[in-house]
């Protein structure tokens, strides 16, 4: 029986960061402060290619900050990839960690199947 389920991604594992990161090809995530155009933001802090700031996950609440000036400063598909990727790897460890195996497989939409069945 196969279950499709659609997830509302929180950021709150810099362990899953920092994997998503090195997955992606972009610079390990640094914990630090940001100035943003207008604030600063302290979190872990993500470069991500063509963006002037970084994005900041504050791990503690889930919440990232931002500013791509509703995209002048930086592709919005760039951190929704780096939000799927994260989901991913979230789901995979978490299956993993509960006795699942797991499998992967990239959809020509861009959209990412996995396939997380027991392991006997």
């Amino acid at each position: 029986m196969s279950h499709i389920v659609q997830i509302q991604t929180e950021i709150r594992d810099p362990r899953i960061v920092a994997k998503a990161c090195d997955r992606l090809g972009l610079p390990a995530p640094a914990h630090r402060t940001v100035k943003l155009f207008n604030a600063e933001a302290t979190g872990l802090a993500v470069e991500l290619p063509g963006w002037r700031y970084p994005v900041v996950c504050q791990t503690e609440t889930g919440q990232l900050h931002y500013d791509n000036y509703s995209g002048h400063w930086g592709e919005q598909c760039k951190l929704d990839r780096l939000k799927q990727i994260y989901a991913v790897e979230k789901a995979k460890s978490e299956a993993r960690r509960s006795g699942y195996a797991v499998t992967e497989q990239q959809l020509e939409n861009g959209s990412i199947k996995l396939q997380i069945t027991t392991s006997d």
